[in-house]
């Protein structure tokens, strides 16, 4: 994944454990491609202040993604339950082409509404 995805992403996972300043730096230099300058006149400060939060705040950001792995567990999650309802779609296509067994069916429905839940969740 390319840095800047990277710390975007990691952003929406540790954004709450960094100051006002650092997260609205990153937000702007990450998520609206703002230069430093720009950054530094919205926020008031030196662009050298703007370029400070940003290291800090990336330091930060990752450091507790070595620590807590709570990103790379997410998308591991997300990863699984995408293979499970193609899986599911795979046994619905098969019931309705072989069994026709309404059971199955409702068994189905049952499991890609709970999937449906876990989704929500993201």
């Amino acid at each position: 994944m390319a840095k800047n995805m990277q710390v975007a992403y990691l952003l929406d996972f540790y954004g709450d454990l960094l100051t006002e300043k650092q997260r609205e730096s990153l937000d702007y230099y990450y998520n609206d491609d703002l230069s430093l300058g720009e950054i530094g006149a919205n926020l008031g400060i030196s662009r050298q202040g703007v370029r400070d939060n940003i290291k800090r705040a990336e330091t930060i950001l990752f450091e507790m993604e070595e620590k807590l792995g709570l990103a790379k567990k997410f998308g591991l999650i997300r990863q699984s339950l995408e293979t499970v309802k193609k899986h599911i779609n795979v046994i619905d296509q098969r019931n309705m082409r072989v069994y026709r067994s309404n059971d199955i069916n409702e068994s189905i429905k049952v499991i890609l509404k709970e999937l449906d839940k876990l989704d929500e969740l993201k």
